[in-house]
Formats: structure tokens, C-alpha cells, sequence
């Protein structure tokens, strides 16, 4: 079993890379191909508000999809339409289709990553779940910021760049060929509670959590630089703060998940959220301190991206079955509506408050994530599995 354990989520996490490089690349890719082409943010916003429309429209499906087709067969027939999805755009211009290739893409990418974290979780057993999955995020976090680089050595390939991106999709197919031991869900768990209108009242705290990690993540890369700037820092040192959050997002996630399979993930989730809350007021007051500026950043980003991964592992703790990929569903929709409506309002708020808005606004989600734990505690969420009545 430690063997099949080992050889199939080396595969599946190979092949999350893969898309994981082929999304971080698709995004900016498209960005600038409609730049060029002398369309302006509103046009590119509305394309990026396609594809996470189209996230959202899957989810209610999600579930059902994947009993009625089984794990490996939508997976693999995602990574198809994402990659032909893909390749089309290099064959139109008309911006309409470029919208419906889109919402496929999202489509197609929500239930890819659905079913694949439901799929490492039931990989994981209960005594390494914290580990494992932190090993999942932090490799997908990886190849995902490799994407941008990416497209800066194909961008010039203007016949062939979206080809290129398409192509790269289909790489992941071999090493999901290879994996031997596929998701089970089974028709009836779903027929009794795996559907996600019972799986979302026993997930708030989870779905509040992958909220807030979204809101950061894309504040992160667009608004926090412009932030730094109105502090007096320099451009050029502006966008490395970003960076700073995410190495420590990615450097820290293995070393959190370790220590939550150790002192109990619900213990050390809970803490992240405190860590949170408490550094991002110090924000404003240590940005031009260049002693506390980057280890504070450090440390945000790592306590941060913790709240997104102990949430996934908390989906594997609670659900099973086709619950379990309802949940990780669910956890998808709150990425996508955080990530598309989170930087319209900070952005908005910045500008008629001011840049230090930007906080204010990171800092309520942190609370409401607290807050969510609290509410749960009080109702006394019970460790559900799918099957079962909650």
C-alpha cells in the first residue's frame, strides 16, 4: 500500500504541476496578446471574469460528475478540453469566442482541481494528511509562479504562443495514465448527502478560510506593490514584496503541515489565523523598516497560504466520497469569487479611503475566518463523512 501510496501521487502531483505551470501561463498570456492588440483592462477583466464564471457555474455539477464518470475519466477529459480550449485561441481573434474558450477553460480547470485535491486527500492517511497536502500545494504554488516566466520566452512566438500553451496541458496525461489506484465515489453517497447544499452548512470556517487565502493571493500580485508605493518605496523594490509573501508561503508550508499533524491541525489552523491578525496592523508602521519590512511579509505570507492548505486538509477530514469532492468544490467557488470581487472592492476602498484600506480589508477576512472557527466550534461541526447523516 506505501508503495501504490507513493508512485500514484508522485503522478498526480507531476501531473497538477503541469497544469499548474500551463494555468499560470494561460492568464497573463492571454492578458497580453489582448494589450497588444490595443484592448484595455476592462476587456481583459471581463475575460478573467469569464473563466472564473465558468468555475462557478461547475460547481453545483461537480459531485455528480464525478460519480457518474469516475475521477481519472473527468480529470483526464478536463486536461483535453483546457488544452484544445487553449490552442483555439490562437486560431480566432473574435473576442466572443475568446469569452466561451474561456468559461470552458474554467470550467474544465474547476473540475480538474476538485477532483485532484479529493484525490490526494484520499491518497493521505489521517496521521500524514497535514504533510501531504501541504507537498500538493506547495508544488502547484511552485509551477504556477513558474508560468509568468514562461510566457516572457514565448511571448515573441505570436503564431504559435496559445499553441504552445495548449500543448503544454497534454503532458500531464501520461503521468495520470500511470496512476493505479483511482478516486472512489460511488452513486449512492451522493444520492444520500454529497451533494453540496449539504456539504456547505459543515464548511463555513473552511470556505471563509480559502476565502481570505484567495483575497491575499490576488492582492498580493496586483494591489500590494501600488501600496508600497504610496509608503515612498521605490518601484523596483515595490514588486518584490510580493515575492517575500510568497517565498514564505511556499517555503513554509511542509514545516506547518508537519507541525499540524504533530500539535492537531485545528490548533495550529486557528493559530495562523491569530498570526494573521495580529502582524497585518504592523504592516503600515514596519514597511520602511527594512529589518522587520521582509521577515513580517515572510511570516504573513507563510501564516496565510497555512489557512488555505489546513483548510483542504480539513476537507479530508471531514468528508468522504463524492462529499469530499462537493467540499473541494465549494473551496474552488470561494477561491474564484474572492479572487474576482475581493480586488474590486480593495481597490475601490483604496483610492476613496486610501491605500491603507488595502489592510483593512485583508485584516476583516482574517477575522471573519476567526470568526467562522468560533461559529463551527459553537455548533459543534461534527467530523462528517459522506454517507453518513450530519
Amino acid at each position: 500500500m506505501k508503495v501504490i501510496f507513493t508512485r500514484d501521487f508522485l503522478a498526480l502531483i507531476l501531473s497538477v504541476a503541469v497544469v499548474g505551470l500551463g494555468s499560470g501561463a494561460t492568464l497573463p498570456l492571454t492578458a497580453l496578446a489582448l494589450t497588444q492588440a490595443g484592448y484595455g483592462t476592462d476587456v481583459v477583466g471581463l475575460l478573467t471574469a469569464a473563466q472564473a464564471g465558468g468555475g462557478l457555474l461547475v460547481v453545483p455539477l461537480a459531485g455528480w460528475i464525478a460519480a457518474r464518470f469516475g475521477g481519472r475519466q473527468v480529470i483526464v477529459g478536463a486536461v483535453l478540453i483546457v488544452a484544445f480550449a487553449t490552442a483555439l485561441m490562437q486560431l480566432t481573434s473574435n473576442l466572443w469566442l475568446w469569452a466561451v474558450l474561456r468559461v470552458l477553460c474554467g470550467a474544465a480547470l474547476m473540475l480538474l482541481f476538485t477532483i485532484g485535491e479529493a484525490w490526494v486527500n484520499q491518497l493521505a492517511d489521517d496521521a500524514t494528511r497535514g504533510r501531504v497536502i501541504a507537498i500538493y500545494a506547495t508544488n502547484f504554488t511552485l509551477f504556477q509562479m513558474s508560468g509568468p516566466v514562461l510566457v516572457s520566452q514565448i511571448a515573441g512566438y505570436t503564431h504559435w504562443r496559445f499553441l504552445i500553451c495548449g500543448a503544454l496541458f497534454l503532458l500531464a496525461l501520461p503521468m495520470l495514465a500511470t496512476i493505479r489506484k483511482t478516486p472512489q465515489a460511488s452513486e449512492d453517497e451522493h444520492a444520500a448527502h454529497g451533494s453540496w447544499r449539504h456539504v456547505l452548512p459543515l464548511m463555513p470556517a473552511l470556505v471563509i478560510g480559502t476565502g481570505f487565502f484567495a483575497l491575499f493571493d490576488t492582492i498580493a500580485l496586483s494591489l500590494l506593490p501600488l501600496f508600497a508605493m504610496s509608503h515612498g518605496i521605490a518601484s523596483e523594490v515595490a514588486v518584490l514584496f510580493a515575492s517575500a509573501l510568497l517565498l514564505g508561503d511556499t517555503t513554509m508550508q511542509f514545516p506547518i503541515g508537519w507541525l499540524a499533524d504533530r500539535l492537531g491541525r485545528e490548533r495550529v489552523h486557528i493559530g495562523c489565523g491569530f498570526v494573521v491578525v495580529a502582524l497585518l496592523p504592523l504592516l503600515p508602521w514596519a514597511i520602511n523598516s527594512w529589518w522587520l519590512c521582509w521577515p513580517l511579509l515572510f511570516v504573513l505570507g507563510a501564516a496565510a497560504g497555512a489557512i488555505y492548505t489546513l483548510s483542504l486538509v480539513a476537507c479530508g477530514e471531514r468528508f468522504r466520497g463524492v462529499a469530499l469532492v462537493s467540499a473541494s468544490s465549494v473551496v474552488g467557488a470561494a477561491w474564484s469569487v474572492a479572487s474576482f470581487g475581493g480586488p474590486l472592492v480593495a481597490g475601490a476602498l483604496m483610492k476613496g479611503v486610501g491605500d491603507d484600506a488595502m489592510v483593512g480589508v485583508l485584516l476583516l477576512a482574517a477575522i471573519g475566518f476567526l470568526a467562522a472557527v468560533w461559529w463551527e466550534r459553537r455548533q459543534a461541526i461534527p467530523q462528517y463523512k459522506s454517507g453518513e447523516s450530519p
